[in-house]
């Protein structure tokens, strides 16, 4: 297995993640990413900071995966650049939950 090949990559820095159940109620959150020379993640999602993230860069595409916590149970996140955006999704266990969702990098409107 090969190590990533470069720290700084598009998926790097600051996110609006736009978790809108409705497209008429605007709902968003911050998502800060740090992929670090050793495959690792940090930063925060959700205004919760990251445990436990990996990123890597294959098959034409770079992807996160991490867990946050809400102090009541884990959240486990995976999302992949796509072109100037991100797609995620979030699973929360213990609400039983998968939502899927999308970011733009902050600053930017949202398409």
């Amino acid at each position: 297995m090969s190590a990533p090949a470069v720290a700084e990559t598009p998926l790097d820095g600051a996110w609006t993640v736009d978790l809108s159940g409705n497209p008429a109620e605007p709902y968003t959150k911050p998502m800060i990413l740090a992929l670090n020379a050793d495959g690792t993640v940090t930063g925060s999602f959700y205004e919760s900071t990251i445990e436990a993230g990996r990123w890597k860069t294959d098959r034409g595409r770079t992807c996160v995966s991490f867990r946050t916590t809400d102090g009541v149970g884990p959240y486990h996140t995976s999302a992949c650049l796509n072109g100037d955006s991100v797609q995620g999704q979030t699973w929360a266990e213990q609400r039983n939950f998968l939502f899927n969702w999308n970011a733009v990098r902050s600053g930017a409107s949202a398409k």
